[in-house]
């Protein structure tokens, strides 16, 4: 682009401002026929001309129009006379008249204020497994828009890429396309666009917006509240049909458990490891057999624990290399269905061969605590009470915890983490059971239940059972053997 070209569209943007004073950034670049990032620049190379160009409410001329720049910074040239000449014209062709005589400016015509509607939902998904537009939308996308105006009042955005599928899986009232925001990523400043043609200036997002799109949203001009409690009430309680796809979630954590206990139950025992075909059993095979027996039956769990010991003490150690006889394996499978999207969360210790008294005296001490958080859960108690129920049963057996005043003796095994969370479209979500939590528990919640030791130089005992609050207490999604003998699972 040559130096002439350049002063046009730099005249471009300064007639807009003068012609529409109060333009937010993204109305400013449709005027100009540039783009917001070009808008960026030139708006800059202007100020650095003495054009004193501000965004108060929008862009605007400010009280006094500066036609002759910062001349005392750097000398002008011809192309500055020049763009002088033609911002003059531009003035006068947008009805401004300065009179030469006086240092009166005519003051330029203001957009008039907007209205504020009522707060409309806006949101654009951080990818295919953000859960908050999945609830919304009752589908996943990589990028896409959705607005909800009012009641029954919603439009889904879609790229062609998408729409049809769209169409299908949305319960959206409406879905459209729309190829240029998804060719430019622009769905904030589409959403601008929609919000302003309905007179609404006020929004809610999500708290997982990314931050490139709130700053696009509020720079358009609206009114942004980023919701903290979006959905979270919503989605604890769960309906018929959530619980029954967090069901079936839980019996294929099952299946992949007792697919690893397999393996690990016809292990040989060789030099303290166990062997498995010619070769040490890893904890990468074992992932891997996990993964096989998921995938067949429709779900999928990338982060599972299969974990031995002595590391498994670190409590989201994810497990590798070889296992070792005689010592507690952990595994901790939260498989995600790949057509409801809900998840399970299942814990299970084992060992192969002997294991020693004092793991043993840690598995009987996390058995006797799953018992008594389950037995506490029903609906009002506070999130805490089940919590403090594990911990008091792991200090009255002679362990520790990290919450206060159940510390319990120094040296020995101890539980460091909260006693469960809730589950649903995430595998961690409201509510949370754990000290200091007081939000009461309520029908419908789906949580779990995992209280563990872990001793560093030993290795962990974990057990966790998932299943939901109900009138008459916890109704156990679980029904998997706690035991730690392998054979028992077979």
């Amino acid at each position: 682009m040559n130096r002439a070209e350049r002063l046009a569209r730099l005249l471009r943007v300064l007639a807009a401002i003068i012609a529409e004073p109060g333009l937010n950034p993204l109305e400013l670049a449709d005027r100009a026929g540039v783009s917001e990032r070009t808008l960026r620049r030139d708006l800059a190379q202007l100020r650095e001309l003495g054009y004193e160009v501000a965004y108060t409410s929008g862009y605007e001329v400010q009280e006094k129009l500066n036609l002759d720049g910062r001349a005392k910074r750097r000398p002008r040239g011809r192309g500055d006379d020049a763009l002088l000449q033609a911002v003059a014209q531009a003035v006068e062709t947008a009805g401004l008249w300065r009179d030469t005589e006086h240092s009166e400016v005519i003051a330029p015509r203001r957009s008039k204020t907007r209205g504020f509607g009522p707060a409309a939902l806006v949101m654009i998904p951080s990818g295919e497994h953000d859960t908050d537009f999945r609830y919304a939308t009752g589908m996943g996308l990589e990028s896409g828009l959705y607005i909800r105006y009012g009641a029954k009042d919603d439009v889904l955005v879609a790229s062609p890429l998408e729409v049809d599928r769209a169409r299908v899986q949305s319960h959206a009232s409406q879905v459209v396309e729309d190829r240029e925001a998804y060719v430019r990523n622009a769905w904030a400043r589409l959403a601008v666009t929609m919000l302003r043609e309905k007179g609404i200036a006020r929004a809610r997002v999500a708290p997982t917006l990314r931050a490139v799109y709130l700053e696009d949203l509020r720079a358009g001009g609206l009114d942004i509240e980023v919701d903290q409690g979006l959905f979270v009430a919503e989605r604890r309680r769960k309906s018929v049909e959530e619980a029954a796809a967090i069901r079936q979630a839980q019996q294929a954590a099952e299946a992949a458990v007792v697919a690893v206990v397999r393996e690990l139950a016809q292990a040989n025992i060789k030099d303290g490891v166990l062997w498995s075909d010619g070769a040490p059993l890893t904890a990468e095979h074992l992932y891997a057999r996990a993964q096989y027996e998921l995938g067949e039956i429709g779900f999928t769990c990338p982060d599972m624990i299969v974990a031995g010991s002595p590391d498994n003490a670190l409590p989201h150690y994810r497990g590798d290399g070889a296992i070792k006889a005689n010592a507690p394996v952990i595994i901790d499978i939260f498989p995600t269905s790949r057509t409801t999207h809900f998840n399970g969360d299942l814990t299970r210790t084992v060992v192969v061969g002997e294991a020693t008294e004092e793991v043993r005296k840690m598995h009987a001490a996390v058995l006797q605590a799953i018992d008594a958080g389950i037995e506490s859960i029903a609906p009002g108690i506070p999130g805490e009470d089940p919590h403090l129920a594990v911990c008091h049963v792991l200090v009255d057996r002679g362990y520790g915890t990290t919450t206060k005043g159940y510390e319990g003796p120094g040296g020995v095994a101890q539980m460091n983490h909260s006693t469960g969370h809730g589950v649903g479209l995430d595998v961690h979500e409201a509510p949370s059971l754990r000290h200091t939590v007081r939000d009461p528990l309520q029908e419908g919640d789906v949580v779990t239940v995992e209280p563990g030791l872990y001793l560093l130089g030993l290795g962990g005992v974990r057990i966790e059972d998932t299943g939901m609050v109900t009138k008459h207490g916890f109704e156990n999604f679980t029904s998997l053997t706690r035991s730690l003998d392998p054979r028992d699972y077979l």
